[in-house]
């Protein structure tokens, strides 16, 4: 869908598009009922006038049989019509929420610049919003049909009412039009406010711990109010619109039920309409009020559901932040990857080579040039973003499909995201994994004590985001995730903050060990003595360039600032 311009007129159209055929179906039994629901009164007036006003008994029992079948059509229509409708909302969006996931997941990225808790707010409120339109196809063609239907049974009884009533109507529905605008923006602001919240509380959420142990959440709390206060004055003002909508409807239906009883009465008065015909005219009044109300509910369906739909369309059709090549993964060669002058952010003219069983470690003396160097690896730097190349397996990333770059170059964050759901699952990563090869990575991780803490052992279930370990728990567990996927080429960046000194010595080695023996390529982006000691060689990173390079203990011996930075 990214691939044409998407707006939330596309989003809509779209929905009604794919539902069509419960779209169709729907409307056309919501259509039947009311038109079935406005034919009661003219049966009911039929009724007194032709058998109660005469006494005939055949008459009433006839006509009684006849209401019976009318109550059965319009019953049967509404609840076989109510529920296509509902199941073309609910298809509509879930399909939305499966393109939302899809486009924040994909690996390329994309360019909604939107935050993790706004794209939750989209998927779980925008989407459900958006699909709105199905319904509203539906109950605004019912409302119309029921408004034909009673302006024909009036001009039936009398021409100047049935006349009144087919130019009163489209005047009112023309005139609560007007506030589609304003509805529309209002909706919209509420929602980007909800959003802006919604992804404050997950920042601040993730980052709980944090905040505590720098004695932050205190002013994290009123951060979270001021924002959960705007949120609400603009709510208030959309209700308040909302409701100022609702109570002109309301009052403008009243007023044009009044006026059709006042005539008909008046009439009635004149001897121009029989008791029958009455009844049939104040009923049909009355009843158009129903349809007429409906279409201004879904002049406020249609402002929600376009304002969602912008939103929506904002991330269908975010372009993808990086492109991928087309080229199938190459054969391995000696350097397994390779950065050659590159030039990003910090790094300027940086140039690296990682070779097969190979343990390298990298130290940035500027932590934000390691940063960069772990973003650009990740796969999260649009190519013409940075200068110079980068060789995987001696063929330049671009040119390469995305999914041959993953298949071989692995990077683990330093913030471990763990997903609720098992151990097992979660060391596996959807893979059809043997639990030999977990244990194996959970050993060389030193995570066993993760395991054994525990009854069920590997099938231990994990909170959301691994809430229930400890920092250096989930670090670990991360690791021997990573393990276990046994990439070519592992980068990993800090994998030990939050880890003893101690088990990290016990990693450090299980580490080393496991992709040695796999003859892998690993990158320890670290300034950690226990991790750089397994290394084979280490280069230092100063102003964006290689200022140093060599064993960890030759590097220890003959550069005093490279001591301080790993001693201190």
């Amino acid at each position: 869908m990214a691939a044409e311009k998407t707006s939330g007129g596309t989003v809509l159209r779209r929905a009604l598009r794919r539902q069509r055929a419960r779209v169709v179906a729907g409307t056309v039994l919501l259509c039947t009922h009311q038109a079935a629901e406005a034919l009661v009164p003219v049966a009911i007036a039929v009724i007194i006038d032709r058998a109660v006003a005469t006494g005939d008994v055949g008459a009433l029992l006839l006509s009684l049989a006849g209401l019976a079948v009318l109550f059965t059509v319009l019953a049967f229509a509404y609840r076989t019509g109510a529920r296509l409708a509902y199941a073309a909302l609910e298809q509509e969006a879930h399909l939305l929420r499966v393109e939302i996931a899809r486009s924040a997941l994909d690996p390329r990225g994309n360019r909604s610049g939107m935050r993790d808790g706004e794209l939750l707010s989209v998927t779980a409120s925008d989407a459900e919003l958006s699909a709105l339109v199905v319904r509203v196809a539906g109950l605004g063609a019912a409302a119309l049909t029921a408004i034909v239907v009673a302006a024909v049974a009036l001009l039936v009884v009398d021409v100047p009412l049935g006349l009144g009533v087919l130019v009163g109507v489209p005047l009112v529905v023309v005139a609560l039009q007007r506030m589609a605008p304003l509805l529309s923006r209002r909706s919209a602001a509420q929602q980007e406010a909800l959003a802006a919240t919604t992804s404050l509380a997950v920042d601040l959420v993730s980052g709980l711990r944090v905040l505590r142990g720098i004695g932050a959440q205190g002013h994290a709390a009123r951060r979270y109010a001021a924002a959960s206060r705007h949120a609400l004055d603009v709510t208030l003002r959309a209700a308040t619109t909302k409701g100022l909508h609702l109570g002109l409807t309301t009052t403008v239906n009243g007023l044009l039920l009044a006026a059709v009883a006042g005539v008909a009465g008046w009439l009635a008065i004149q001897g121009r309409l029989t008791i029958g015909e009455l009844v049939a005219v104040v009923g049909l009044a009355q009843f158009i009020a129903e349809p007429v109300q409906t279409l201004g509910y879904c002049v406020q369906l249609s402002a929600m559901a376009r304002a969602s739909a912008g939103r929506v369309a904002r991330v269908l059709g975010a372009e993808p932040l990086t492109r991928s090549g087309s080229a199938a993964a190459p054969h391995p060669a000696p350097s397994r990857l390779a950065l050659d002058t590159i030039g990003y952010a910090g790094l300027d003219g940086l140039c690296l080579r990682v070779g097969a069983g190979e343990v390298l470690g990298v130290l940035a003396h500027d932590p934000s040039e390691a940063d960069a160097l772990v973003a650009l690896l990740s796969g999260r730097v649009p190519r013409e973003d940075y200068r110079g190349t980068l060789y995987v397996d001696g063929v330049p990333a671009e040119g390469l499909h995305i999914d041959a770059v993953r298949g071989i170059l692995l990077v683990e964050q330093h913030d471990v995201a763990l997903f609720e759901g098992t151990l097992r699952a979660n060391l596996a990563a959807g893979a059809d994994a043997d639990e030999a090869v977990l244990r194996a990575a959970v050993r060389a991780a030193a995570a066993e004590d993760v395991l054994a803490a525990h009854p069920h052992g590997i099938d231990r279930l994990l909170t959301e985001r691994g809430a229930n370990l400890s920092g250096g728990q989930r670090q670990r567990v991360g690791l021997a995730r990573a393990l276990a996927a046994d990439p070519p080429v592992l980068v990993l960046h800090n994998p030990t903050t939050a880890v003893d000194a101690v088990t990290e010595a016990l990693l450090a080695e299980g580490l080393a060990s496991a992709r040695a023996a796999a003859a892998r390529g690993t990158v320890l982006i670290t300034n950690s003595p226990a991790l750089l000691r397994v290394t084979h060689r280490v280069v230092v990173i100063d102003r964006g360039r290689v200022v140093a390079e060599g064993p960890h203990e030759q590097l220890l011996a003959g550069d005093g600032r490279y001591r301080d930075e790993v001693l201190r």
